[in-house]
């Protein structure tokens, strides 16, 4: 009888120490901070972290392999919204969708539009030209002053009369500048110079609409920072 009394005695106190360390757990848990996730490239907002001076980044494409240096000094604030979208793995499926030969090929709509609605009105100031639109360079899109937000594109050739209309040139083609060569451009400009997408419905309806319409397209697969020491997962956010 004792020592059923004891197996008793030792159940009960069992099954309190188990609920009270399942409240403990839940009460743990409603207190504490929330961590950002990453990547994070759905909040602009935080990513606002200051990139080095120079750094390298590799694409990876459907067409093979390229890298860019960067140089910060050229346009402070292009280089630092690159940077920032590239460590945050912005760049994901993301397609070349305007492709001219003999000027340049240019991407960033990102292919959910729910994360393409979020950067849409995510502007950063001008920079001064400083560096010169040659071939192998790489510099935002804009549409007017001050409305520079993930659109890019790379000079196929020396495009210098861009200089004087405020497109600022950040980093160059270092290698494998024969695979931005190759990028499909069978579509070429977008409506209503050339039968390429509307970006507009890129934007609305992302690669749903370029994966039926323009089959043929290019894509970046990824995009990684090479040579510089990458933050903690827990400052990819700042």
């Amino acid at each position: 009888m004792k020592i059923i009394r004891i197996l008793c005695v030792l159940g009960v106190f069992a099954a309190v120490v188990a609920t009270r360390a399942e409240d403990a757990k839940k009460e743990q848990e409603k207190t504490a901070p929330a961590v950002p996730a990453a990547p994070g490239f759905t909040d602009p907002a935080r990513l606002t972290g200051k990139a080095p001076e120079t750094f390298k980044v590799q694409f990876d494409t459907t067409k093979g392999k390229f890298t860019i240096e960067i140089t910060r000094s050229l346009s402070p604030n292009g280089a630092d919204r690159f940077y920032n979208l590239i460590r945050s793995g912005y760049f994901k499926d993301v397609a070349f969708f305007r492709v001219v030969p003999g000027f340049m090929c240019q991407f960033g709509i990102h292919g959910d539009p729910a994360i393409s609605a979020k950067w849409r009105a995510a502007n950063i100031a001008d920079d001064p030209v400083k560096g010169s639109n040659t071939r192998g360079t790489i510099t935002f899109a804009t549409a007017g002053p001050n409305t520079r937000t993930t659109q890019l594109f790379i000079n196929f050739r020396d495009n210098t009369g861009l200089d004087g209309q405020g497109f600022s040139p950040f980093g160059k083609v270092t290698e494998g500048m024969d695979v931005v060569d190759k990028i499909n451009s069978e579509y070429g400009d977008g409506a209503p110079y050339g039968n390429g997408p509307a970006q507009g419905r890129i934007q609305m309806e992302g690669n749903t609409y370029l994966k039926k319409d323009f089959p043929n397209l290019d894509y970046i697969k990824s995009a990684t920072i090479l040579s510089v020491e990458l933050p903690a997962k827990n400052d990819l956010i700042r």
